[in-house]
């Protein structure tokens, strides 16, 4: 579990309310249904409208990586690379085989099948980041909903304070309903600044950031898995792959 993550959403929120009550104001001020409702609905109508579905679901799936990131384990790949590469120039690739079966990760084993079989490394190289370039591409769609939200959400605030200031115009002559109206006005533009900056824009970011490591990770697979299929020294091999760890 990344605690980072949690200790930061808590500070922001507990920053934000010890500041309201340090200036005097209540809680409950800043609890509006209806503010709320427009700005979270509107904006998933927005990124709904501009986001294929499977992007869209992919994005929600991979919000579960901002408190449960998937292990970072390359140093321990880059070490069963290296003793791969051993095991190929001592015995032969084709003992490979079982360590292959052993491999949970399905492009791993994708590219050690393929140094199996005897293909050519380029041949390799080429299949494999055709792979890699795909499943970027993918994820980067899908972490694009939350760049979009953090767009979209301000605007949407602003749009929710128009509506609140329409709603207190249309009862002037009843002075009752008129704090509720300046409330939603003021509320939704919090409301909607505050999603963008304290959740979607660093969610955006941070999954960025995670896509980018298993990319890496999968690249440093290729240099391995190519590195073995030229049969170079696991030396070569070991230095290549310890540079994907700096």
């Amino acid at each position: 579990m990344d605690w980072s993550s949690l200790g930061g959403i808590l500070l922001a929120l507990a920053g934000i309310l010890i500041g309201q009550a340090l200036e005097g104001g209540k809680f409950s001020s800043l609890i509006q249904p209806a503010a709320f409702m427009i700005v979270l609905f509107g904006t998933i109508g927005a990124v709904l409208l501009q986001t294929r579905p499977v992007f869209f679901i992919q994005g929600i799936r991979l919000l579960q990586w901002v408190v449960f990131p998937p292990q970072d384990d390359r140093e321990k790949l880059a070490r069963r690379i290296t003793s791969w590469s051993q095991i190929a120039r001592k015995d032969g690739i084709l003992l490979l085989e079982n360590h292959m079966y052993s491999e949970q990760d399905p492009f791993v084993k994708t590219a050690l099948r393929l140094v199996i079989d005897g293909t050519p490394p380029e041949k390799i190289r080429d299949i494999c980041n055709v792979d890699i370039n795909r499943y970027e591409a993918a994820q980067r769609n899908a972490v694009k909903i939350w760049e979009a939200a953090g767009g979209y959400a301000p605007t949407i605030g602003i749009l929710g304070a128009v509506l609140g200031l329409i709603h207190v115009m249309e009862n002037l002559s009843d002075p009752g309903k008129l704090g509720s109206g300046i409330a939603i006005a003021f509320v939704a533009t919090i409301y909607g600044v505050g999603f963008a900056n304290l959740l979607f824009l660093p969610i955006a970011n941070k999954l960025k950031a995670l896509v980018q490591l298993q990319t890496t990770r999968r690249e440093m697979v290729v240099e391995g898995v190519v590195g073995i299929a030229n049969g170079e020294n696991h030396k070569i091999i070991e230095e290549r792959l310890n540079a994907y760890l700096r």
